[in-house]
């Protein structure tokens, strides 16, 4: 049995994406095993059809996390037994490039993002540098990879000579919950709580909405979102949840009258992004409202399953959500065309990608 390894630096926990990639591989006899990190306050993981290890690091955030990670990670794939080994985007590459280098295995990069176009990335130019030289240095090793939309593998392709395989972040197929009845009429935002999510003008912009927000998730934007909350005396109508399980999501969004897409335009990663969260409103029939940037729009010009706005300042965000609260017919008909797209826009139609993939590799 053909054994792939899939490294990322989260915890595992709440990791969708890998959750189905590694679930769909081990379905389809492979043995894999997923790694990531250990946190102080990490859940204990759900037991799956994968093995997964966490590494514990000292340091959490930063540069030092990173080196440490790296250092540690590169001593656990040393000795641990594959065919293959996955990068999971950039902060993986340099452990796994050398690695597969020693012991002459397959490695395949996994560019789930354009890492060194991050608005996070991208103001800190000390970070940027180093984060682009080993840009510069790995991808063009790694012949074998994926991405997740057509302009990050052109992009690619561009700056490396490499030709990747685009396999999109579509969610599973689940039924929705019977009988569901929205009593409230409340705003979901889920996903990472990040830097240039457009929590600086979304915030404000609750202030002239006439219904509550919930943002699920956490991130390296979390506590200014809370500062920017309190500023605005918005307490009582934002509410912070942080992380769900995966199952306690695909229960939680349906239940949500709108969801949130949102990006800054600053840096190529925002701007040509293709957020989970997109598909996922979409899988639990749910309109949305979603900057108008080029994958999104190509996508919402066949599906029609958002309210799509050009600039993400605050009045813009405002009379938008106002439009969609306020308009039934164009909610109904927004909402029937996500329950007909989520058929064709699932993972059980996209994995097939994968797994040819893999078998081309082996």
């Amino acid at each position: 049995m053909l054994k792939i390894i899939f490294t990322v630096t989260n915890d595992l926990s709440y990791d969708q994406r890998m959750q189905r990639i590694a679930g769909t591989m081990a379905a389809n006899g492979y043995e894999v095993l997923l790694v990531g990190r250990r946190l102080k306050n990490s859940a204990a993981l759900p037991k799956q059809t994968f093995s997964q290890k966490r590494l514990f690091c000292f340091f959490s955030k930063g540069v030092l996390f990173y080196a440490e990670y790296n250092f540690r990670l590169f001593w656990f794939l040393l000795f641990e037994k594959a065919d293959t080994i996955c990068s999971i985007d950039l902060d993986t590459i340099l452990p796994v490039f050398f690695v597969t280098a020693i012991k002459q295995q397959k490695r395949v990069y996994d560019a789930h993002e354009l890492f060194t176009e991050q608005k996070e990335v991208l103001t800190r130019p000390l970070i940027h540098k180093i984060w682009l030289i080993v840009e510069q240095f790995a991808v063009p090793k790694f012949k074998n990879g994926y991405t997740v939309n057509e302009f990050i593998a052109a992009e690619l392709e561009r700056r490396y000579e490499v030709k990747y395989a685009i396999i999109r972040n579509l969610p599973k197929l689940k039924e929705l919950p019977k009988n569901l009845i929205k009593k409230e009429r409340w705003i979901l935002y889920q996903g990472a709580v990040n830097e240039g999510r457009c929590f600086e003008t979304l915030i404000p912009a609750m202030k002239e909405v006439n219904a509550g927000l919930v943002i699920v998730g956490k991130g390296n934007f979390f506590e200014q979102t809370q500062a920017l909350i309190n500023q605005y005396q918005l307490e009582s109508k934002i509410e912070l949840r942080g992380y769900l399980s995966p199952d306690e999501l695909s229960q939680f969004t349906p239940s949500a009258y709108i969801g949130l897409t949102l990006f800054e335009s600053t840096g190529m990663n925002q701007y040509y992004s293709l957020a989970n969260r997109f598909f996922d409103y979409c899988m639990a029939g749910i309109p949305q409202i979603c900057v108008d940037y080029p994958e999104y729009a190509a996508i919402n010009a066949k599906f029609n399953i958002a309210y799509l706005i050009r600039d993400t300042e605050p009045a813009t965000i405002a009379a938008a959500l106002n439009n969609l609260l306020d308009e039934d017919v164009l909610y109904e008909q927004l909402s029937q065309n996500c329950l007909k797209a989520r058929q064709i826009l699932n993972w059980e139609n996209e994995q097939q990608t994968l797994i040819d993939f893999y078998k081309r590799l082996a």
